[in-house]
């Protein structure tokens, strides 16, 4: 297997496409890997974060008449956004989903959804034997066990899928705090959705605007 390593192998807004995969209630109702509170907050972070970065975001779903529509946190961040309905369970086998990623000129593409073992696997393993260069959000993902969603990460692995967590990839993206553009939409993101890391930047903030003489206690 070829190695992962070395500059060009960091994520970078330009080069990525975000692929994200039917968070819906079916799905997150037997949600045992993770706690489903945080996987719906990681991924509505991860959807911020692309779209802060102008990351080109594909939203899908199966037969959402049944399985329920996407997660408003999600779609709330991309208005009037349609989402790709399937009947196939491997994402990757439908059609409309790969023409949309390829549409971008994207080679870097990103996956997260529910559930890890199939409706992420199967298309990340697909993509990867295509020549994709694939990375899994995997905070952003859950299974039915624990188990299932260990042995889903380790196959994709080893089928030479990079991994990371959405706040990896918030860093990696942003890679320098000189980028002004991003910088403060980032702050914002975490705020809300980076628990202790976004009150912990808060309370910096309100240190910072904090006089000094009002630490001090009264004069005499």
């Amino acid at each position: 297997m070829t190695l992962r390593n070395g500059l060009d192998s960091l994520l970078r807004p330009e080069d990525s496409v975000l692929v994200l995969i039917d968070h819906q209630p079916y799905q997150l109702a037997n949600l045992n890997s993770h706690d489903p509170q945080a996987v719906v907050n990681n991924t509505t972070g991860l959807a911020k974060l692309a779209k802060a970065f102008d990351v080109p975001t594909i939203l899908t779903s199966v037969i959402a008449a049944r399985g329920g529509l996407i997660f408003p946190q999600i779609t709330d961040v991309f208005p009037g956004q349609a989402v790709i309905d399937r009947t196939l369970i491997n994402t990757w086998e439908d059609e409309k989903v790969v023409d949309a990623v390829k549409a971008t000129g994207r080679k870097q593409l990103i996956v997260a959804g529910l559930w890890t073992e199939i409706c992420v696997a199967m298309p990340v393993i697909q993509a990867l034997g295509e020549g994709w260069d694939v990375t899994v959000i995997t905070d952003a993902c859950g299974a039915v066990s624990v188990e299932a969603h260990q042995v889903a990460i380790q196959r994709m692995i080893a089928a030479g899928a990079n991994v990371m967590t959405w706040v990896a990839l918030m860093g990696e993206w942003q890679r320098d705090w000189a980028r002004t553009a991003t910088a403060p939409a980032l702050s914002q993101i975490s705020l809300y959705h980076a628990g202790g890391s976004g009150i912990a930047g808060l309370w910096e903030q309100q240190l910072l605007d904090t006089p000094v003489e009002s630490l001090s206690g009264p004069s005499h």
